[in-house]
């Protein structure tokens, strides 16, 4: 009798094994290869790996698509999937799907995202828990959460317990925040959008949530905003809010200024980037799930970035095309798109999701099965259970879909196309009219052989804005979705795709590029004679600097006969970029309301919605991002975000009351220093040495200072430029580095690097801890009174000495009452700050040294 030899085991890989294959594979970018292998390559809860490269993970991934496609009439094999899917050239799996599909290692589910929401008794305790209780399970999983908070009664409600009124909805965002915090997603938080209605009565309380120090931070929040409201604001009139929110038989109502509500949604935003805005209205209408409203799909909010709204228990699956990999030729004057080519992968992708919810519906299945097999009773797992079971009945039922792009700054640019110009903006349209009418027919194909979505009813539709606008682009498509019906209930999406553009090596979304060339540095080995030292720092080590490309650039580069390892100066490397597509067209560059406007155009062919940022400088005030706002609802957008450069920085305010002025309090700082700061540049001299300070800001007051001798520290700084960033970096050897940013008279960014080599040692570390006490919130005039009583023995450490207290002084509320000096006019105590220099109450003396 034969006995049949037992299965030899997967075969495993170090991190470091894995890491050098993919480093190879990705040509030596030691970023995309290290968030492959964190993030997507197979491996079990004991940390073993199972993959070696990406192409081991898209022949699992191939090979479950195949399996499913098996199942149903002209099936793509295995290596056809992998062909459209490898190298992440064509079509890109994005996020769960990616690290889930064939993942026998974790129960999970393939969605990247879900909505949560309620049956109309979840302003109960019971019921608000119960949601609580579905975030943490579906983050278990690795699901992004979105909820709606506007069925909360607000605040000073009525109710049948003990505490007699309710709290209204802020405890709530904190709990639902809390929960976010405390779900592990292999190594990474959970992802969480609450929103709530404009009509809320409690809604100014929801946009000035995140204001406060400390309070729900993990979460997004956004703020659903109906044309009534909107229109109130264009025409400065009133508006009503309600609850329950637009009921004709409120229980409670009050009449508000739209403008006040607008102006604090307006300033909240360009100081912290939050809260988001959703124009409700504009998703309602526009939503081809929503004529089923009715039946469990009305949209009650969305996932945390905003580009899919949902229903309750609803979810979506995401996919990206590479759009850049359809230009043939790039950047030389016959650079062309493929139609044709990008025609028939859409309808392929458009298949490939389909496929995936029913690899989706088998992980379903093995989490209900998880839950059954748990020891818990059925009391314990009764949410859980249930929670899935609604999901996977909308699965079922609607089979929706979430195909996205990436690479749309780098296709633009590689056919010489101006992102952002009229003729940019036309060009994204007619892609993403292509994309919209190729997934619906491929639905409407797939419908003949599969069957429709199990509701789908095309008199509910006949209306709905989207539908007729692609009957109007395509009566035969229109014609044979009557007939055959559909097979998914909406399809579309432009996603962020942060980690999958690192490993497409392009531009991420709809986005343009951020910055074609940057600058990093690499520690040199001190034996190695020949290395270049461009500096030494604070203890001693040396470092080369290096230009790093983006890799499309990179490409323009070699094509248009430019030299990649040259060591360009910054000047040589403006000029590359004056020559190249990329010019004027970054993130910072790209006009706001043309973005807006764009937005606007390409939405109408995006049956979900779209993630983008809109990015603006430092310097702008309020009144602009209320005109994007503004923009952004006229032009058709379902929702958009404004991010301020540096805003995150300045957002921490106290959460306690202003004590009385003779009361010491101290200013409530953040206690983790924030990436970036906006900063002051402050020049004095002492005697014949010139000086030069840099002050690091929250909320306008100090909160970290570096200063030094500004020629001979090599501070080589525009006297004009007097405000700017100080940026914190990291060094490659992980220590931390202070990088001040400005922009120079013709619009660029001009960055010095590490001040904290660029000042002598000894001011360095009294800079620290002059820093220190500030950040821990030392009143100013306190901490000037304790450098002017440090004891210093060398002359120059004393001239840096005055210099700080000098530079510190400027920030004193004027008439703050200076302890511990007295007058050297008249010996009296009474002497105040005015404008940095000490008054004397009595004589009228002035000392400004």
């Amino acid at each position: 009798m034969q006995v049949k030899a037992p299965a030899s085991a997967p075969k495993t890989y170090t991190q470091e094994e894995a890491f050098s294959a993919s480093l190879k594979y990705f040509k030596g970018d030691d970023l995309a290869a290290r968030v492959w292998v964190n993030k997507y390559a197979l491996k079990d809860s004991d940390g073993n790996i199972y993959e070696k490269t990406p192409n081991d993970m898209h022949r699992r991934i191939a090979k479950e698509i195949a399996r499913v496609e098996k199942q149903y009439p002209n099936s793509m094999t295995e290596d056809e999937v992998f062909d459209l899917i490898k190298g992440f050239k064509y079509i890109v799996p994005q996020g769960s799907p990616m690290a889930g599909i064939g993942n026998k290692y974790q129960v999970g589910s393939l969605s990247n995202c879900f909505v949560i929401g309620n049956d109309g008794n979840s302003d109960s305790y019971g019921g608000i828990m119960k949601i609580d209780q579905e975030q943490v399970q579906l983050m278990k999983r690795r699901g992004g959460v979105g909820h709606d908070l506007s069925h909360i009664r607000p605040k000073g409600s009525p109710v049948k317990n003990s505490a007699l009124t309710s709290t209204g909805i802020v405890p709530f965002m904190e709990r639902y925040s809390n929960s976010t915090r405390e779900v592990a997603q292999d190594g990474r938080r959970g992802a969480l959008m609450l929103s709530v209605s404009i009509n809320h009565p409690d809604a100014e309380d929801f946009i000035d949530a995140k204001m406060e120090q400390g309070k729900v931070t993990g979460a997004n929040v956004s703020v659903r905003m109906d044309d009534t409201f909107m229109k109130a604001v264009k025409n400065e009139g009133n508006y009503t809010q309600k609850y329950p929110i637009f009921s004709e038989n409120p229980k409670y109502s009050k009449d508000i200024e739209a403008n006040k509500l607008w102006k604090k949604i307006v300033h909240n935003a360009w100081k912290s980037a939050e809260p988001g805005i959703l124009f409700w209205d504009t998703i309602i209408n526009e939503s081809v799930p929503d004529c089923y409203a009715d039946l469990g799909y009305k949209t009650v909010s969305t996932n945390p970035c905003g580009e899919i709204p949902l229903c309750p228990y609803d979810s979506c699956r995401l996919l990206a095309i590479n759009l850049f990999s359809y230009v043939e030729k790039p950047f030389t004057e016959k650079a062309k798109f493929n139609f044709k080519l990008f025609k028939k992968h859409i309808a392929a992708a458009q298949r490939i999701m389909d496929d995936i919810i029913d690899l989706e519906l088998e992980k379903v299945d093995a989490i209900l099965a998880k839950i059954d097999a748990d020891p818990e009773g059925a009391e314990v797992k009764a949410v859980e259970r249930n929670l899935w079971l609604n999901i996977k009945r909308k699965a079922e039922e609607g089979r929706r879909t979430g195909i996205g792009i990436t690479a749309e700054g780098d296709m633009l640019a590689a056919l010489g196309i101006k992102y952002g110009s009229e003729k940019g903006v036309d060009f994204s349209v007619e892609i993403h009219k292509t994309i919209a009418l190729e997934a619906y027919r491929a639905s409407v194909y797939a419908a003949k052989e599969r069957g429709a979505f199990g509701i789908f009813d095309s008199e509910r539709e006949k209306e709905n804005p989207f539908i007729l606008r692609l009957k109007e682009a395509d009566e035969k498509l229109y014609y044979d979705m009557l007939e055959y019906g559909r097979r998914n209930i909406a399809l579309l999406t432009i996603a962020p795709t942060g980690t999958t553009s690192l490993m497409t090596q392009t531009t991420s979304g709809i986005e343009p590029v951020f910055l074609p060339v940057y600058k990093r540095r690499r520690k040199v080995n001190p034996n190695d004679k020949d290395a270049r030292v461009d500096f030494i720092d604070e203890v001693g080590d040396s470092w080369e600097e290096y230009v790093v490309f983006h890799h499309r650039f990179k490409e323009w580069m070699k094509i248009n006969g430019h030299d990649t390892d040259t060591n360009y100066s910054q000047e040589e490397l403006n000029e590359l970029v004056e020559q190249s597509p990329y010019h004027q067209a970054t993130s910072n560059d790209v006009d706001w309301l043309s973005k807006v406007r764009m937005q606007g155009a390409v939405q109408k062919w995006v049956d979900h919605s779209i993630s983008v940022t809109i990015n603006l400088p430092n310097d702008v005030d309020e009144e602009l991002v209320g005109k994007l706002y503004l923009e952004a609802w006229q032009a058709g957008c379902k929702g958009v975000t404004v991010y301020r450069d540096g805003s995150r920085s300045g957002v921490l305010i106290s959460n306690e009351e202003k004590k009385e002025e003779n009361q010491e309090s101290l200013i409530s700082f953040p206690t983790k220093r924030p990436e970036v700061l906006e900063a002051d540049v402050v020049r004095f001299q002492n005697n014949k040495e010139k000086w030069i300070a840099f002050i690091g800001l929250i909320d306008d007051k100090p909160y970290e200072i570096f200063t030094g001798l500004a020629d001979e520290d090599g501070i080589l700084l525009p006297r004009w430029a007097t405000k700017g960033l100080i940026i914190k970096n990291r060094n490659e050897d992980g220590t931390s580095r202070y990088d001040f940013q400005y922009q120079n008279k013709r619009g660029y960014k001009t960055t010095i690097e590490g001040l904290s080599h660029k000042f002598d040692p000894e001011y360095w570390n009294y800079a620290k801890l002059i820093s220190s006490t500030l950040r821990h919130g030392m009143p100013i005039e306190k901490a000037v009174e304790l450098i002017n009583s440090l004891q210093l023995d060398s002359e120059s450490i004393n001239t840096w000495k005055n210099g700080v207290a000098r530079a510190l002084k400027r920030y004193v509320e004027d008439g703050t009452l200076a302890r511990k000096q007295k007058c050297d006019n008249c010996n009296s105590s009474q002497l105040i700050y005015q404008e940095g220099c000490l008054t004397c109450k009595d004589c009228g003396s002035s000392k400004c040294g």
